[in-house]
């Protein structure tokens, strides 16, 4: 599929959800979200855990078409939150993200998706509305309520706490998202693939964000 009728196809389907996800959105009272991650896997193999895969190549795969269905992407998070993964990054170590680190068509398409589903359902390029997995799980997006952890609302999972999940922390290119650090706010992988969204719906949309 030619790239523009790509994200002509994913706004159609932001578009087709939006009054769903908001309503979903607001009986769980959190936000309206897209979650980014990676699949810990090959080039090539997608996964039905995430309502978009975006294969080495940049190839994208939709593989729910219904933004609004609660796919089990993100722990206790799901409602009203669309999953795009990149599929990338196995046997990735903080260290070394071996044979399969993220492309960069890979992430400048994640970006151009970022920017055209903030477009269709009118989010901000935020961390609390386009998280990754890794900030998430350490609840950086803000979006915990009580019952996702029977009162605990501190246990949380990601690169600042046990490191369970630790998606797109980094990028692996040298000049933006070089090393493991969840602290170096300016380089971590979901500021670059933020930054890069915003970048995005400004060429496209004519926004200045």
């Amino acid at each position: 599929m030619a790239e523009i009728d790509m994200l002509t196809k994913i706004m159609d389907c932001a578009y087709a959800a939006k009054s769903d996800l908001y309503r979903i959105a607001a009986a769980a009272g959190k936000p309206v979200q897209a979650c980014l991650h990676w699949t810990a896997f090959t080039y090539d193999r997608t996964f039905p855990d995430y309502h978009i895969n975006i294969k080495g190549d940049g190839e994208v795969e939709i593989m729910e078409e219904d933004f609004s269905v609660k796919l089990p992407h993100n722990y206790m998070k799901n409602s009203a939150s669309i999953g795009i993964s990149l599929c990338c990054c196995k046997d990735a170590t903080s260290n070394d993200l071996g044979d399969y680190p993220p492309t960069e068509i890979q992430i400048n398409t994640m970006a151009k998706i970022i920017a055209v589903l903030a477009e269709a359902l009118d989010l901000p390029i935020t961390k609390k509305h386009f998280p990754t997995h890794g900030e998430s799980a350490d609840n950086e997006d803000y979006t915990i309520y009580f019952n996702d952890w029977n009162g605990y609302p501190n246990n949380t999972y990601g690169p600042k706490s046990d490191v369970c999940r630790w998606d797109l922390e980094l990028l692996g290119k040298n000049t933006e998202s070089p090393v493991y650090n969840p602290y170096d706010e300016e380089h971590r992988g979901g500021t670059i693939l933020r930054g890069k969204g915003i970048w995005y719906r400004n060429r496209f949309y004519g926004h200045n964000y």
